[in-house]
């Protein structure tokens, strides 16, 4: 029998027959402020299970390793069992957010190489920022599991970077989270949608992740539709 092995902001997983596989269930919560903003909003679970599902598709096709196995229904997929390493590792490729308020300059400014963060994964702690020394100290990860965590990072960057500019969008930053495989092997996982992205239109500047949501610039369903839409587009150009 099937069971609820954890519940987070926006998805549910659950065991099944096979105790290597999760069965993933997205549910239509968006959340925002590490929670503090919460509110239910019909359909978001079902796109962004769609868009995460072909992005990961995307990138196992391009030869990443992800816990990603496929999409099982509307709302649903299967994902390999993995222990997640307690690291979100942020991307920036242009001032914005968190980043732009905490150093006080425009959001926009472009950088000339990326800005890589990484933040200690703790609702209680409120995700604070770490640094290698201190995420090797706390034997959070090894230095080898680092090494590997930043490689498919940067590999993430470039591909969907290329890929969003084809669907006329910006890809702004982004949070990968990572897990061990039961042979240890580090994995991509969680997913990647607007929830973890910032995305902006590359001719109209408009918001189009889930700055919607916590800036109240409008319903956040119809957006991240949009972005499912030229998603499926510019992939059946790749086609």
């Amino acid at each position: 029998m099937e069971k609820l092995i954890y519940e987070g902001k926006a998805k549910q997983m659950w065991s099944t027959d096979d105790p290597e596989v999760l069965r993933v269930v997205y549910m239509d919560q968006a959340t925002a402020l590490n929670g503090k903003k919460k509110d239910q909003i019909r359909g978001k679970g079902e796109v962004n299970n769609e868009i995460s599902s072909l992005i990961f598709e995307y990138l196992t096709a391009k030869g990443l390793k992800t816990h990603f196995i496929k999409k099982l229904s509307a709302t649903e997929e299967l994902v390999k069992k993995v222990e997640i390493v307690p690291l979100e590792m942020v991307t920036r490729n242009v001032s914005a957010g968190h980043f732009a308020s905490r150093f006080g300059i425009e959001e926009g400014r472009k950088f000339t190489s990326p800005v890589e963060e990484t933040y200690y994964k703790s609702d209680e702690l409120d995700d604070p920022f770490i640094n290698e020394s201190q995420s090797l100290a706390l034997k959070l990860v090894t230095k080898d599991e680092l090494d590997v965590m930043w490689k498919l990072s940067r590999q993430v960057n470039q591909l969907l970077t290329a890929l969003f500019k084809k669907m006329g969008l910006a890809l702004i930053d982004f949070k990968l989270e990572f897990g061990r495989l039961a042979d240890g092997q580090i994995v991509l996982a969680d997913e990647f949608s607007p929830d973890n992205c910032r995305l902006w239109d590359l001719k109209t500047k408009a918001h189009m992740d889930k700055d919607v949501y916590r800036r109240d610039l409008g319903e956040l369903t119809p957006v991240y539709e949009e972005v499912l839409r030229r998603l499926k587009e510019a992939l059946k150009e790749e086609a």
